[in-house]
C-alpha cells in the first residue's frame, strides 16, 4: 500500500523535482524477488508498440493498449492500490506510455504562439527562430541532448548551449516530472525566469517523444530499491554518500540519526519519499505553469502602460489562455485568474477613478478581452458545478471592488441601464446601475446546457422535424424542418463563443447555424409585420423601439462570433480546393461537418451564411450608446466587420444574398437601421451604407442609390418633427426624453456621412439624374460647412480630370455645394473662409463667365464687402480669368459692369475696407470712378480713419490727382492726434508725406495745412522736423505759428520727460535739450528765450543735482 505525504527534496543529483507520496512495500522479501532484475532496460524494447522505431507494422500488443488507456487517465497510485501486485513488464508499459506523446501541447508551453501555419499569419512581427520550442528543436537536431535517463515518471539529461561569440558553451542539468501524459514540472540549470518552458526544457521533452526507443528506462526507484537486499541498501547508502559527500554529507547524517530515534517524526510515517513514483490520488493532473512568472510578467508588462509593445504582450497572454481553453487545458482558467489578479492590482485604477479620467482606448479593449474570457470559462459546457461555484465566488469578489472597470466604460453614470440582462440571470438593469467587465460572466454562471432542444441542437444529425408547420413565435423548428435556438442572441452567440473556446468546433458551427436560421426567420416575420403595419405607423410618425441592445459594438460581440464561426468553415473549406482569394462559389468542399450542411440553402456555402449575417448584425436598427468607448466601439466593431467583408470576393451567390438583404432593410421599418423610420438616436448606416453601395453598384445601380441615399440621413441633428405633420420628414424622438444626445463621436460620424456622398458623387459622374438627387441628399442631411465644402472640393477634382472633358453638371454640383458653403459661413468664424471663397471663384471660373457673373450678382447672399471686392472682382477682373475664359471685348466689358457694380456697393457698405479696392477696379470707368471717390468723401467724416484716408491720398497721387490726394490728407490731419511722446508713430511718415505734397502744390497749400499740423501734432521732434523742411517757404505768419508750435512742443516734452527720468537716460535728455536750443534759436529772440527756460529748470529741478550738474555743463 502506499500513502500520500509531504514533498521531499533530499539525495538529488540533478535538480529533480520534489517527491510527491511516500512508497514502500511491507511484506515483501528478498526472497520473492530473486529473479527480477535491478537494471533498467531499453524504453522501446520488448512490445514497445507505436513508440518503437521498427519497421514492421505488427498490430499493437493487448498490454500496451491498456497501459497506454491506463497511463492516460488513472494516476499510478490508484493503478497500485487497485492491484496486490503490478508484474514489472506491466509497470514498464504503464511508465513508458505516461510520458506525453503529442508535440503540440509542448509547443504551446514554449512559445505565444503554436508555431506553423499560425505563426505566419498571425501578422506578429516575432523572430520564430528564438522562440523557445524552436531553439529547443535546433538543439535536439544538432545533438545537443545527452545522458538522457528516465526513472519511473522522471526524466533528466543534459542539454548543450553552444559557444556563441558572446557566451561561452554552457551545459544545462534539465530535470521533467510528467503524469498521466502531461509533463507536471520542470527544472533547468539555466535559470529561466519566464512563464513559459526554456529550449532545454523542449529539447530533452522531444528527445523522448521523437527518439523513445534511444531512451533507458528504469522503474521508480523505490521498485529499484524494494529489490536489494540489506547488504546491497547498505552498499547502495555508503557509494551514494562517497559519490556526493560534500553536497549531501550532513543530510544523511541527520536522517540517520531521526531514523534511528525511535520517537523522530520520520518514523511516525509509515514509507518513504520517492520523486519518480508518479502521481498520488489527490494530485491535479494538470501541465506544469510557472503561477510566480505568470504574475510577475503581467505586473511587469502593466507597469510599462503600454509602452515597449507590452499591450502586445497582454494580448498574447490573452491569446495564450485562448489556445489553452481550446486544448481543454484545465490551465487556461488557472492562467486567467492570475493575469485577473494582477489586473485588479493595476494602482492605476485607483488614481484613474479618484482623478476622475479615463482609461487609455489599448487598456480599455485588454478589460473587455478579460470579461470576455471569463464568460467563456464559465460558459464550458463540460465544467463541473463545484468548478463554476468557485469562479462564481472569484467573480463576484472582484466585480464588489470598487474600481473594477464598467462595462461601458463610465464611472459614476447614473442613467438608467439600457442594457437587456441575460435571460437566466434575473437582475433587474433598474436596480444594477454598474454593470461592471464581470458581471456578464457572473450572470452567465445561472446559464446551463442541459436544455433537451439545446443539447439536440449541438449533437444529434438526426434531429429534424420535417412535417413541422411554422406557426408559433417560439417554434423549435421553422416551416423546413430545420432548427431554431431562441434566445437572447448576445447570449446565445456566447455559447457558440465557448463551444468554440473550449475545442467544440462542430458543435459550435451546428449552434451557430440553427441561430442565423433564426434570425432570419424573425427578419422575414418582422418585414411581414411592419408591411401589415405600415400606413399606419407612416402615419403616426413614430415607431416602438426593437433594439436597445445592438449587436455590433455589444460586449459579447454577437455577430463577430457568428461571422467567425461560419468563415473558419468556410476557409476551411477553400483551403481544400487551394483557392487564392476567398469567395461562395461551390467547388468542391472539404466537408468538415457534412452533416451540418442539410442546413444550408441548396448551393449555399458556410461563407455565404456567414456574408449575411454580417449583413443583418450590420443592417439593424440600434440605440447609440451612452458614453464615449460604447460610442467607439460601436464605430471600430462596425469597421472591423466590414473590413472582414472586404476580404470576401462577390461572386453571384453573394450578390443575390447583398440584393436580398438591401430589400429586407430598405422595407425593414423599425426593425432596420435603413426603414423608412428611424430614432433620432439610432446608430447610423453610412459606412455599412457605403460599403452596400460599393458592393452593389455593378450588379444593381438603382438598388444601391436606394440604399445610399436612405443611410445619408442624420436625424440627431435635426429638429424634431411633430408627429402627423406630413409636411415634411420625421424622425423620431429620443428613447430618453428632453435630452440633448451627447455623441462623443459626432465628428467621426459626420465624416463617414461625408465619404458616403463623396462616394456616390464619384460613381455619378456622367448621370445628370442621379446628381441632381445626390446634390439634394447632401443638402438636405449635411450639416458642417466644413464637410460640404470637401465635397464641393471633391465634386471639382473628379468633374475636372485631366484624362477627360469636364463634366460640366458635376461641376455644378461643385459650384452648388460652394455656394451653400458660402452662405452657411458668412456670418460665422471660419479659419479657412478665404480658402473658400478663392475656391469657389475658381470653381465658378470653370463653369463659365454666367457662374462667375452670377455670384457677383448676389454677392451680399455670399461674401462679406471686403471678400467680395478684394477676392472675388479682383479675380474675376484679372488677365487670368480673361484669357481662362476666352473672352471677347463685349463679354470683357459685361462682367467688368458687374465688378464696377458690386465694388461700388460694398464701398458704400463699407467704405472702411472696401473704398481702395472699389477705386482701384474703377479706374477705366470715368463715372463709376468718381462715384467711388465721393463715396470716399461722404465717408471722410465719420467711418474712415486717417490711416485709411492716408492709404486712399497716395492712392490719389499715384494716379494722378493732387489736388484730390491733399483733399483726402486734410481730411485726415483732421482725425490725428500725435502725443509728445509717440515720436516713432506710423502716422509721422504720412504727416511728412502730406506736407511735401502740399509743399508740392503751392504756399497756399502749405499755409492750409500747417495749422492742421499744429493742432494734431504735439510731437517736438515731428514738428521740429516739418519746421526745418518748410522754413524757407512758409509764409511768415505761418511760419512763425509753427516755430511758436514747435518750442511750445519742446517745452511740454521737457517737462513731461523730467517727471519721471532715470539717471540712465541723463545724457539721452542732454541730446533731446541740445536739439530744443537748435528749435529756440530759429525765433527773432531765441537765445533768450532759450537761457530763460534752462534758469527756470534748474530752479524747479534742482533736487536733481547730477542733472542739472550736466544741464550747466552744457548751457551754462
Amino acid at each position: 500500500s502506499f500513502a500520500c505525504g509531504r514533498r521531499f527534496q533530499a539525495l538529488m543529483p540533478l535538480p529533480v523535482p520534489p517527491a510527491k507520496r511516500l512508497c514502500c512495500r511491507p511484506g515483501y522479501s528478498t526472497t520473492c524477488r530473486q529473479g527480477q532484475r535491478a537494471g533498467g532496460t531499453v524504453c522501446g524494447g520488448s512490445g514497445s508498440g507505436q513508440g518503437g522505431s521498427s519497421k514492421t507494422q505488427s498490430p499493437e500488443s493487448l498490454l500496451d493498449i491498456a497501459a497506454r488507456k491506463v497511463a492516460e487517465k488513472w494516476p499510478f497510485q490508484r493503478v497500485e492500490e487497485r492491484f496486490e501486485r503490478i508484474p514489472e513488464p506491466v509497470q514498464r508499459r504503464i511508465v513508458y506510455w505516461s510520458f506525453p506523446r503529442s508535440e503540440r501541447e509542448i509547443c504551446m508551453y514554449s512559445s505565444f504562439n503554436t508555431g506553423g501555419e499560425e505563426s505566419a499569419t498571425s501578422g506578429e512581427n516575432v523572430d520564430e527562430t528564438r522562440l523557445p520550442f524552436r531553439r529547443g528543436i535546433a538543439l535536439l537536431e544538432s545533438g545537443c541532448v545527452d545522458n538522457v535517463l528516465q526513472v519511473g515518471f522522471h526524466l533528466s539529461g543534459t542539454v548543450t548551449e553552444p559557444a556563441t561569440t558572446s557566451e561561452p558553451e554552457m551545459v544545462c542539468s534539465v530535470a521533467i516530472s510528467f503524469d498521466r501524459c502531461k509533463i507536471t514540472s520542470v527544472t533547468c540549470g539555466c535559470g529561466n525566469k519566464d512563464i513559459f518552458y526554456c529550449a532545454h526544457v523542449v529539447a530533452l521533452s522531444l528527445y523522448r517523444v521523437r527518439r523513445p526507443e534511444q531512451v533507458k528506462l528504469h522503474l521508480p526507484i523505490s521498485e529499484t530499491l524494494f529489490q536489494m537486499n540489506r547488504d546491497q541498501l547498505q552498499k547502495f547508502v555508503q557509494y551514494l554518500i562517497t559519490v556526493h559527500h560534500t553536497e549531501v554529507l550532513p543530510t544523511a547524517q541527520k536522517l540517520a540519526d531521526e531514523i534511528l530515534s525511535q520517537n523522530s517524526e520520520i518514523n511516525q510515517v509509515h514509507g518513504a519519499p520517492d520523486p519518480t513514483a508518479g502521481a498520488s490520488v489527490d494530485d491535479e493532473n494538470c501541465w506544469h505553469l510557472d503561477e510566480e512568472q505568470v504574475q510577475e510578467q503581467v505586473k511587469l508588462f502593466l507597469s510599462q502602460g503600454g509602452y515597449h509593445g507590452s499591450g502586445k504582450q497582454l494580448n498574447l497572454l490573452f491569446s495564450k489562455v485562448r489556445e489553452m481553453l481550446k486544448m481543454r487545458d484545465s490551465n487556461g482558467a488557472r492562467m486567467l485568474t492570475l493575469i485577473t489578479e494582477q489586473f485588479m492590482a493595476d494602482p492605476r485604477l485607483a488614481l484613474w477613478r479618484q482623478q476622475g479620467t479615463t482609461m487609455t482606448d489599448k487598456y480599455r479593449q485588454l478589460w473587455d478581452e478579460l470579461g470576455a474570457l471569463w464568460m467563456c470559462i464559465v460558459l464550458n459546457p463540460h465544467c463541473k458545478p463545484e468548478q463554476k461555484a468557485a469562479w462564481l465566488r472569484q467573480l463576484k469578489k472582484w466585480n464588489s471592488v470598487d474600481v473594477c472597470p464598467l462595462e461601458d466604460g463610465n464611472h459614476g453614470n447614473e442613467l438608467p441601464n439600457l442594457t437587456n440582462a441575460l435571460p437566466q440571470g434575473a437582475h433587474d438593469s433598474g436596480t444594477r446601475p454598474h454593470r461592471t467587465v464581470f458581471t456578464r460572466a457572473i450572470e452567465a454562471c445561472d446559464l446551463h446546457w442541459q436544455d433537451s432542444h439545446l443539447q439536440h441542437i449541438i449533437n444529434d444529425d438526426l434531429y429534424t422535424n420535417y412535417c413541422y408547420h411554422d406557426n408559433t413565435e417560439n417554434s423549435l423548428f421553422d416551416s423546413r424542418g430545420w432548427l431554431l435556438w431562441h434566445e437572447h442572441v448576445p447570449t446565445a452567440c456566447a455559447r457558440v463563443d465557448a463551444l468554440r473556446s473550449h475545442g467544440y468546433p462542430r458543435e459550435a458551427l451546428r449552434l451557430a447555424i440553427a441561430i442565423v436560421n433564426t434570425l432570419r426567420r424573425q427578419q422575414q416575420k418582422q418585414l411581414e409585420l411592419f408591411r401589415n403595419h405600415k400606413k399606419d405607423l407612416l402615419h403616426k410618425g413614430v415607431t416602438s423601439i426593437t433594439n436597445l441592445e445592438g449587436w455590433v459594438g455589444h460586449p459579447l460581440d454577437p455577430i463577430g462570433t457568428l461571422f467567425s464561426t461560419l468563415m473558419e468553415t468556410g476557409r476551411g473549406d477553400e483551403d481544400s480546393s487551394q483557392a487564392s482569394t476567398m469567395s461562395s462559389s461551390k467547388h468542391s468542399e472539404l466537408h468538415l461537418f457534412p452533416s451540418t450542411r442539410r442546413f444550408l440553402e441548396e448551393g449555399e456555402s458556410y461563407l455565404a451564411l456567414a456574408v449575411e449575417t454580417a449583413l443583418m448584425g450590420l443592417g439593424q436598427q440600434r440605440i447609440m450608446p451612452d458614453g464615449l468607448y460604447a460610442q467607439e466601439k460601436v464605430c471600430r466593431n462596425e469597421e472591423h466587420l466590414i473590413a472582414k467583408l472586404q476580404e470576401v470576393d462577390l461572386d453571384d451567390t453573394l450578390v443575390k444574398i447583398f440584393r436580398k438583404q438591401a430589400v429586407f432593410l430598405l422595407e425593414g421599418g423599425p426593425y432596420s437601421g435603413l426603414g423608412e423610420l428611424i430614432y433620432r438616436e439610432s446608430v447610423p448606416m453610412h459606412t455599412f451604407a457605403k460599403y452596400l453601395f460599393t458592393c452593389l453598384l455593378p450588379h444593381d445601380a438603382e438598388l444601391a442609390y436606394k440604399i445610399a441615399l436612405r443611410a445619408m440621413r442624420l436625424p440627431v441633428l435635426e429638429s424634431t418633427a411633430p408627429s402627423g405633420d406630413m409636411s415634411r420628414p420625421h424622425h423620431i424622438v429620443s428613447v430618453v426624453p428632453n435630452r440633448y444626445p451627447r455623441w462623443f463621436t459626432l465628428s467621426h460620424i459626420e465624416s463617414q456621412q461625408c465619404e458616403l456622398a463623396s462616394t456616390m458623387l464619384t460613381a455619378a459622374k456622367g448621370d445628370a439624374r442621379r446628381l441632381e438627387t445626390v446634390l439634394e441628399s447632401i443638402q438636405k442631411n449635411i450639416h458642417s460647412s466644413s464637410h460640404i465644402f470637401k465635397l464641393a472640393q471633391d465634386a471639382f477634382k473628379i468633374a475636372t480630370l485631366m484624362d477627360s472633358l469636364p463634366d460640366i453638371t458635376l461641376l455644378k454640383v461643385s459650384l452648388e455645394l460652394g455656394l451653400q458653403v458660402m452662405r452657411m459661413t458668412l456670418s460665422t468664424l471660419n479659419w479657412r473662409r478665404r480658402e473658400m471663397v478663392r475656391w469657389l471663384v475658381t470653381c465658378a471660373t470653370e463653369v463659365g463667365v454666367y457662374a462667375l457673373d452670377s455670384i457677383m450678382q448676389s454677392w451680399f447672399t455670399l461674401f462679406t464687402p471686403t471678400e467680395a471686392t478684394s477676392i472675388v472682382a479682383t479675380t474675376v477682373m484679372s488677365n487670368s480669368t480673361i484669357v481662362r475664359l476666352h473672352l471677347d471685348c463685349h463679354q470683357q466689358e459685361n462682367l467688368a459692369s458687374s465688378a464696377r457694380t458690386l465694388a461700388l456697393q460694398c464701398a458704400m457698405k463699407d467704405p472702411q475696407n472696401c473704398a481702395l479696392s472699389a477705386l482701384t477696379l474703377c479706374e477705366k470707368d470715368h463715372i463709376a470712378f468718381e462715384t467711388a471717390y465721393q463715396i470716399v468723401l461722404d465717408a471722410a467724416t465719420t467711418g474712415m480713419s486717417y490711416t485709411q484716408l492716408f492709404t486712399i491720398a497716395r492712392y490719389m497721387e499715384h494716379r494722378g490727382y493732387p489736388m484730390r490726394a491733399y483733399k483726402l490728407a486734410t481730411l485726415a490731419m483732421a482725425h490725428l492726434n500725435l502725443s509728445y511722446n509717440q515720436d516713432t508713430h506710423p502716422a509721422i511718415n504720412d504727416v511728412l508725406w502730406a506736407c511735401a505734397l502740399s509743399h508740392s502744390l503751392g504756399k497756399n497749400e502749405l499755409a492750409a495745412i500747417i495749422p492742421l499740423v499744429v493742432k494734431s501734432v504735439k510731437c517736438a521732434t515731428v514738428l521740429s522736423d516739418i519746421l526745418r523742411r518748410c522754413t524757407l517757404t512758409t509764409p511768415g505768419m505761418v511760419a512763425l505759428q509753427l516755430l511758436d508750435a514747435t518750442i511750445g512742443a519742446y517745452i511740454n516734452t521737457t517737462h513731461s520727460r523730467l517727471t519721471h527720468i532715470s539717471p540712465r537716460h541723463y545724457s539721452e535728455f542732454i541730446e533731446f535739450l541740445s536739439k530744443a536750443r537748435e528749435t529756440f534759436l530759429m525765433a527773432h529772440d531765441g537765445h533768450i528765450q532759450f537761457t530763460q527756460f534752462i534758469d527756470n529748470l534748474k530752479q524747479i529741478y534742482k533736487g536733481k543735482k547730477k542733472l542739472m550738474m550736466l544741464v550747466r555743463e552744457r548751457f551754462g
